[in-house]
């Protein structure tokens, strides 16, 4: 989590997070009123803790552990804002947990019990380079354990390493002309995902689409990222993404908090949604993921939750995000 924010003396428990913290707004760059260099900002609404940073629960949301000596990690610095995304390579049998830390530039890989065993940045400093950031936001891998890391919302650039860590190659330019972006020209690429055809989809979350790449940076396709029956909301905050096991990719859109599926051309085909803090309605799905058995979980930023989706029996497939995309043997604890 981001932190925690204490609840106000007499509040009810699960307060709808808007009411402790003013709207952060749409911002697609930097402009997000939180300063990456560290420099002092105006606070707004409560002053969040990092405590609890980490939690891990299991299917029915019960807590059955946490990391509590990785809190001092994301509070080093006074402007740090904590975890901004957590992924496990689906293709690593340890299942480390990676863990990006925009706001203070790093990326962290922890064993499954969380022990840090590697970490690229340097604490506070934004760069480009091999192991420079500049507000890195997500991570996807290849089989063979290359990944690729979007950098991310003050970078303008997708980075390739090796599964020994060793960097690669990058690729990415901020755009000559903001009002008609070219092909790998970025402003936030914000997600990334990775198809059955080693494709590269990353969504250009400030130019509003989805560009796609192969695995060595050459441009392939791009296409915009909107909804015909919310034609305004044009990708206006396109925050996350996933491929289904069927090709299709499902996209988390803030503004009309809703998910949208997409084919793999960028064609609309269905989305389903409604914002609100109620049970089932969203509110800016940052994290998409699914479990074994086809459960759907999202993580919505601007309601402060975590929400599980169970498939309903008998519904059409091309509806259910909820799909099982590949299995793993169980693993517990000892």
């Amino acid at each position: 989590m981001r932190g925690e924010l204490p609840l106000p003396e007499g509040a009810a428990p699960w307060t709808p997070y808007a009411a402790l913290n003013p709207s952060r707004g749409n911002a697609t760059g930097n402009g997000d009123g939180i300063s990456a260099t560290c420099e002092p900002v105006p606070k707004r609404g409560w002053e969040r803790r990092f405590e609890h940073s980490i939690l891990i629960v299991d299917g029915e949301g019960n807590l059955v552990d946490e990391w509590p000596h990785l809190d001092e990690l994301f509070r080093k610095l006074p402007c740090g804002r904590g975890p901004h995304q957590i992924k496990i390579s689906p293709y690593d049998p340890e299942k480390h947990v990676w863990i990006i830390d925009d706001q203070l530039h790093m990326i962290y890989r922890f064993t499954y019990d969380g022990k840090l065993v590697h970490s690229k940045g340097q604490l506070g400093v934004r760069g480009r380079g091999p192991n420079t950031f500049d507000r890195p936001t997500d991570i996807a891998w290849l089989p063979d354990g290359t990944y690729f890391i979007t950098d991310g919302y003050g970078g303008t650039r997708v980075a390739k390493y090796d599964a020994k860590d060793n960097f690669i190659m990058d690729w990415g330019r901020p755009p000559s002309d903001p009002q008609n972006p070219g092909p790998s020209e970025f402003n936030t690429p914000h997600s990334i995902a990775i198809g059955a055809d080693r494709r590269l989809y990353v969504v250009d979350r400030g130019h509003q689409r989805m560009q796609v790449f192969d695995e060595n940076g050459t441009f392939l396709d791009m296409w915009p990222l909107r909804s015909p029956h919310w034609p305004n909301s044009q990708g206006t905050l396109m925050v996350n993404h996933f491929i289904d096991q069927n090709g299709n990719i499902w996209v988390g859109d803030a503004p009309t908090s809703r998910i949208i599926k997409f084919d793999l051309q960028g064609n609309y085909l269905y989305s389903w949604g409604a914002p609100g803090p109620q049970p089932g309605r969203l509110g800016c799905s940052h994290g998409i993921t699914t479990d074994q058995i086809g459960n759907l979980y999202l993580a919505d930023c601007f309601a402060g939750r975590v929400q599980k989706f169970e498939p309903i029996p008998g519904a059409d497939p091309q509806k259910l995000v909820g799909q099982i995309l590949r299995t793993w043997d169980t693993w517990r604890r000892n």
